[in-house]
């Protein structure tokens, strides 16, 4: 059975690059995976004022916003689509288009019906963060945050952020299709920041030796920087191509109380990252 994963692309007012197409094309080749694009456009509701006849155009004002959105949502399809073809990758595309502030909301509905969505991330990029969170937490399917600037070649060497809890054990659940694919898996776990059986690590690691992977137990002393950086840090450190961790955070409507290590991930984020909620 393959794959199925999911790539929303963000069109307004933030875009997307470029750089998401061959990242996310590159991940679903190195899992066999087929991979349905979905360009979320803008959808502009008419604003009224007594004042718009006689300062703005507000209606073609909108009107330009909204073909601002399908026309980049247009060329970053095409450029996925270019690139699956060029790694013989199995592509769907579509366009759907909604409200600016439940774009996020509509991917992670679109996301329950694949096996993990793949999200493009640009630093600053405000529309790929709400995406992510909507993704992150409204779909019950792991994401992978993909960063511009971090060029996806293979996914040899996986590392594994570990606290022994339940959402740290579901996300090595969702990311055993790379592990399994992996050369070397690095667990990672942070001592002095919050209680931690000493034994837990070593528990995981034991655990995917039984299943034949290659893994090794590496702990750090937490440090004064936040633990999402520390991590990232670590794991790029390690020769890590993917850091896998559990997403933590509650939702309640749009506002999102995110966990500190979820948090420093979202804001600064410097490899790709399999978050799973």
């Amino acid at each position: 059975m393959k794959i199925q994963a999911f790539l929303p692309l963000v069109t307004y007012p933030d875009t997307n690059s470029d750089a998401v197409a061959a990242n996310a094309t590159a991940v679903a080749e190195h899992l066999s995976a087929d991979l349905h694009a979905l360009a979320l456009n803008a959808d502009i509701p008419p604003v009224s004022s007594i004042l718009s006849p006689l300062l703005l155009d507000v209606p073609e004002m909108i009107r330009n916003a909204e073909a601002v959105s399908h026309d980049r949502g247009e060329h970053l399809l095409a450029k996925v689509r270019e690139e699956a073809q060029t790694r013989s990758v199995s592509i769907t595309t579509n366009t759907v288009s909604g409200g600016i502030a439940l774009l996020g909301d509509l991917a992670g509905e679109h996301a329950r019906y694949f096996d993990l969505a793949l999200v493009g991330w640009e630093a600053g990029n405000a529309t790929a963060r709400i995406t992510a969170e909507g993704v992150i937490f409204g779909s019950g399917r792991p994401a992978i945050l993909l960063p511009e600037l971090w060029g996806v070649s293979s996914i040899d060497h996986v590392a594994i952020a570990w606290d022994g809890s339940r959402v740290a054990a579901r996300a090595v659940g969702d990311a055993l299709p790379f592990l399994q694919r992996a050369s070397k898996i690095h667990v990672l776990t942070i001592v002095g920041e919050k209680p931690l059986d000493e034994e837990s690590g070593e528990r995981l690691v034991a655990g995917l030796h039984e299943r034949g992977l290659v893994a090794d137990l590496r702990s750090i002393k937490a440090e004064d920087c936040e633990i999402g950086v520390t991590l990232q840090e670590h794991a790029i450190e390690a020769g890590a191509d993917l850091l896998v961790m559990g997403g933590y955070g509650h939702s309640r409507v749009r506002d999102f109380v995110l966990g500190g290590a979820t948090e420093g991930i979202l804001n600064d984020l410097r490899l790709p990252v399999l978050l799973s909620h």
